[in-house]
């Protein structure tokens, strides 16, 4: 494909959106009907896609509208490109430009440069203070790679020679032990060997900072209650031995999680929900609650524009609920762990002290953000001793 064939297929994804279909099915169905794409070609119209969805008000003021054509005509402005060498209509390219289309859109307003609704810009506001603008500004870019150095296999030198075989360059992160920041050809790892044979795992730098936060004594029982893909449980135990349990409200979310604990070398129970309760109590019961995922909106751009003020609401309420039943799952003078990949303090710094103030005795031990930068995702993260 050209490169201005690949900005056509994008126009076809970014419409397709706009008939409710989400990003990643769009770029699914796409990719199903060009067989003649190849693997460049679909990551290179995902990358377009992903960026208009990181910039989608900017892009729209700069193409004078918010169909697809308008879209990745803003797109390609924003870039520096020439939209008359790009829409041109030979071969697979976007049809001519119209007089229309030339004259309409400008630069953006400084409340669409921000690139977030404005009921969201004003929790930034109020939640980050001066950082706010930073943390809009890095939403609008790519999300840099991490992997989580496993250390029960090998050592890390080892780990990055195996890496550079396959043609991925990292380096180590001084500040996060284990953590290694993917500099080249991140998009290889997961056919890797050391991704393979699970020497490295994918996780965001911030969430490994936080994971290696938590005070886990050797030998500890330990939950993660709200287990996903179960990567934090596992970054949990690469540390140390201990007893390893996961569960889901969602079961069917961890069944890659057996293949990759024993890839890594342990062992992580998982619980259906009407087997927790058994198996409790816990020494740490984490918490990875649902949330708004605003801090890692470089990833899922999407969803910053599908997120609404009620939406968010039910969000606090599901959290709420979580953090009451699990902190009746750990032991006397055990440890609950609650962390969110957000950085709205009303799914952190509320949700920690509403809990307070319903149970007293409990006691707040460390709590710690994480802002969106080029060395993580927002993060937040509160330890509470129980009495």
């Amino acid at each position: 494909m050209t490169p201005a064939a690949r900005v056509q297929a994008a126009i076809e994804v970014l419409d397709a959106m706009a008939g409710a279909q989400a990003a990643e099915q769009a770029l699914t169905r796409w990719a199903r009907g060009a067989r003649y794409a190849g693997s460049k070609d679909r990551a290179a119209v995902r990358d377009h896609v992903f960026s208009v969805l990181r910039r989608r008000r900017s892009c729209a003021a700069l193409g004078g509208g918010e169909t697809g054509r308008a879209l990745m005509l803003g797109h390609v402005r924003d870039e520096g490109g020439d939209p008359e060498t790009t829409f041109t209509g030979e071969g697979h390219a976007p049809t001519p430009l119209t007089a229309e289309e030339r004259s309409a859109g400008g630069p953006p307003a400084p409340d669409e440069a921000r690139d977030l609704p404005d009921w969201l810009w004003s929790r930034f506001e109020a939640d980050l203070g001066a950082e706010a603008t930073a943390a809009a500004a890095a939403l609008r870019h790519r999300a840099p790679v991490f992997l989580r150095h496993n250390p029960r296999l090998k050592t890390i030198p080892d780990v990055l020679e195996m890496l550079s075989k396959d043609g991925i360059s990292a380096e180590p992160m001084p500040e996060i032990d284990g953590a290694l920041h993917v500099t080249e050809s991140s998009r290889r790892v997961a056919q890797a060997e050391a991704f393979r044979e699970g020497h490295v795992e994918l996780q965001d730098a911030s969430s490994q900072a936080a994971m290696a936060a938590v005070p886990v004594p050797p030998g500890a029982r330990v939950l993660d209650f709200c287990a996903g893909g179960g990567g934090k449980v596992l970054a949990l135990a690469a540390r140390h031995e201990g007893t390893w349990f996961a569960h889901d409200a969602a079961p069917e979310r961890m069944r890659d999680l057996p293949a990759r604990a024993a890839r890594a070398g342990v062992t992580v129970t998982s619980l259906a929900p009407d087997a927790v309760a058994g198996a409790a109590p816990f020494d740490i019961v984490l918490c990875d609650v649902p949330c708004s995922g605003s801090g890692t909106w470089r990833r899922t751009p999407e969803a910053k524009w599908a997120l609404t003020p009620d939406r968010l609401e039910a969000l606090c309420a599901t959290q709420r609920d979580i953090l009451e039943h699990a902190q009746g799952l750990v032991r006397p003078g055990g440890l609950l762990v609650y962390t969110t990949c957000s950085v709205l303090a009303e799914e952190n710094e509320a949700q920690v002290a509403a809990f307070e103030a319903a149970h007293p005795g409990w006691r707040r031990e460390d709590t710690r953000r994480w802002p969106i930068s080029d060395r993580g995702d927002g993060f937040y993260l509160a330890t509470l001793r129980k009495p």
